[in-house]
């Protein structure tokens, strides 16, 4: 309590009463620190998309490969009707034009000459595909008795024979030989197993005589 000397009446002071401070105070990031916790946002979003990316890229080829050893199965029922002779097309200009006589006595599914990775267009189901872009480079003129030799491979850069670490497919993600960007691709042998493979092959793929490769 405070009291003036002659005034009898005094003034309590509650201290109860905040006091405030009146200066403005204020806290904000400066801009380097809202630039780094950016950046380490935009490094997370692309670790975990890329992520997601290179694992769609991995199933695809596993699916690729799939569709490979169930080609087989008509190439292998077609062989046994044809003295183990793989199909053959005199004339064929590319892989399409000789697979063409599979279709449809001997599979009416066509979805399996198409890679689920690549760019080609769904086929018509049961229907002649002579005239149609499939996805699978062909080994024609193979025999069921060569069951080390490559029968039905992705899409090749060229139609040359290649050496075991040859560039077979594509080493940049474009075309040719793209199906499955830079991953390389799938080789399916004439024993009806399928391996995969870099853009630089990890096996032989010589021509061997009478045998022609036929891209798509």
């Amino acid at each position: 309590m405070t009291c003036g000397q002659k005034n009898l009446h005094c003034s309590k002071v509650d201290s109860n009463v905040p006091e405030f401070d009146l200066t403005l105070r204020t806290s904000a990031f400066s801009l380097i620190e809202l630039l780094a916790v950016a950046a380490i946002i935009l490094i997370i979003t692309t670790l975990y998309w890329g992520g997601k990316s290179g694992s769609r890229d991995k199933q695809k080829q596993a699916v690729c490969s799939q569709n490979l050893e169930r080609l087989f199965i008509s190439l292998e029922i077609y062989g046994n009707e044809h003295a183990r002779k793989f199909p053959e097309k005199t004339g064929a200009t590319n892989s399409a034009e000789a697979l063409d006589l599979l279709v449809p006595k001997y599979t009416a599914d066509t979805s399996m000459f198409i890679c689920p990775a690549s760019k080609d267009s769904p086929l018509p189901g049961g229907e002649s595909i002579a005239r149609h872009q499939i996805s699978y480079a062909y080994y024609m003129g193979r025999r069921g008795k060569e069951p080390q030799e490559a029968l039905l491979t992705d899409k090749q850069i060229n139609n040359l024979s290649k050496t075991q670490g040859q560039l077979v497919f594509s080493a940049t993600g474009n075309p040719p030989g793209d199906n499955h960007g830079k991953l390389g691709g799938n080789v399916l042998f004439c024993d009806g197993h399928a391996d995969a493979t870099t853009p630089i092959s990890g096996f032989s793929l010589v021509l061997t005589q009478g045998v022609v490769l036929l891209n798509p």
